[in-house]
């Protein structure tokens, strides 16, 4: 595209000057002049046609002299656009004036035409490196306005209403996810298989940024149309295992923990597809991190065998599930929240809410980290289980 240059001289010559020097690169179009008597006519030529590159104005001008154009043209704010200032030889006060003021250049009169197209190429290179970050920076924000937008619809996906089932007195359940960044490869799920039977899933998906969100959503689908058509962990994760083999790009994979508590009984079948293990926060006793199944995560083997384990909640005990996010965040010292931290932590957590659980451990995860950025999401599924109580009215 040429470069649009408006000249701003009051004297006819200038006008004959440029156009007889700049002739071929005016013909070839690289160049494209517009003339203007003053500032004041300038100025409207800017404003009817806002799109030029480089202004060569003069300093002495009726009606409105380059210096106060100069000011007015600082006023719209745009970066691409280049002044250089022309002046009599020896005016060096009012050429401080106007480099001050925002000129890009200047040059003498009488002119060194050279000279001028050396500095107009100067202005150009400018002018073409603004032009490249500007669409550079319109770029970015698209893309963060598009992240933006994904992690809106991601968080959409996920159960976001609590309490889930008022009508079901025997447990309670809260969740949460924090994406790290605007979109995250984690997610929890929760859902009735049957009138008995409450089945629960964490999961991280590797990776960062879109392609984790994408497989994030795909993952968390395949997962719960097979966990509410089979009444088996291990078989639930098997089958999974088998579809995300053949959706897997890049060798992406996902970890998951799939349980299904029996509301009436609170007997939790699960299977750990190379999860990290929940916590069983016991009302009584010690809390200790729930035996692995010793499975493989989603997504890398084809064809493998997985396991189920059994474990039983009385009344007032806690199931916590968690990702990785949270026994690795990282405070700013390059210490790991850790296991042990996350066991110290809990405690203190018998006997409350799932609400209240997750919110503990989010607050010590914060002042943890303190001001040192998340590096991965954080997500957390607390159950409680309330024992067997009757429905008191349809869900």
């Amino acid at each position: 595209m040429a470069v649009k240059i408006l000249s701003v001289d009051d004297e006819q010559d200038m006008e004959i000057l440029l156009a007889q020097f700049f002739r071929r690169k005016i013909k070839r179009g690289e160049y494209e002049f517009t003339f203007a008597r003053n500032g004041v006519e300038a100025l409207q030529l800017l404003l009817a046609k806002p799109d030029f590159d480089i202004i060569l104005s003069d300093i002495n001008m009726p009606e409105m002299d380059g210096l106060t154009l100069l000011t007015k043209i600082n006023e719209m704010r745009n970066p691409a656009l280049k002044c250089i200032v022309v002046s009599a030889y020896g005016d060096m006060e009012n050429i401080r004036t106007a480099m001050n003021r925002g000129a890009f250049d200047f040059t003498t009169k009488p002119i060194n035409l050279e000279d001028m197209e050396t500095t107009i190429e100067k202005a150009v290179e400018q002018i073409n490196f603004v032009k490249k970050a500007q669409k550079e920076h319109l770029q970015l924000a698209s893309i963060q306005s598009d992240l933006k937008v994904a992690g809106e619809i991601q968080q959409t996906i996920l159960p976001k209403n609590f309490p889930p089932y008022p009508a079901l007195k025997s447990f309670d359940i809260y969740a949460s996810m924090k994406a790290a960044a605007y979109v995250g490869g984690d997610f929890y799920d929760f859902f009735l298989v049957d009138d008995e039977h409450l089945g629960f899933v964490i999961a991280d998906v590797s990776g960062k940024g879109i392609p984790a969100a994408i497989f994030m959503a795909i993952s968390r689908t395949v997962i719960r149309a097979i966990a509410l058509a089979e009444n088996s962990p291990a078989i639930c994760m098997m089958r999974s295992n088998h579809i995300l083999c053949k959706e897997s790009v890049n060798d992406m994979f996902v970890t998951a923990f799939y349980g299904i508590l029996n509301i009436q009984t609170g007997v939790v079948n699960y299977c750990n597809a190379g999860h990290n293990p929940p916590v069983f926060i016991n009302k009584n006793a010690e809390p200790f991190f729930i035996p692995l199944t010793g499975d493989c995560i989603l997504g890398a083997v084809p064809d493998l065998v997985f396991h189920s384990n059994r474990i039983c909640l009385e009344a007032g005990d806690t199931i916590l599930l968690y990702t990785d996010g949270v026994t690795e965040a990282m405070n700013g010292e390059k210490e790991l929240f850790g296991n042990k931290r996350l066991l110290d932590k809990c405690r203190s957590l018998a006997n409350l809410s799932p609400n209240d659980v997750i919110g503990n451990i989010t607050k010590s995860i914060d002042e943890f980290t303190a001001e040192n950025p998340l590096a991965d999401d954080v997500t957390l599924l607390a159950i409680n289980y309330n024992g067997c109580v009757k429905r008191i009215s349809a869900i």
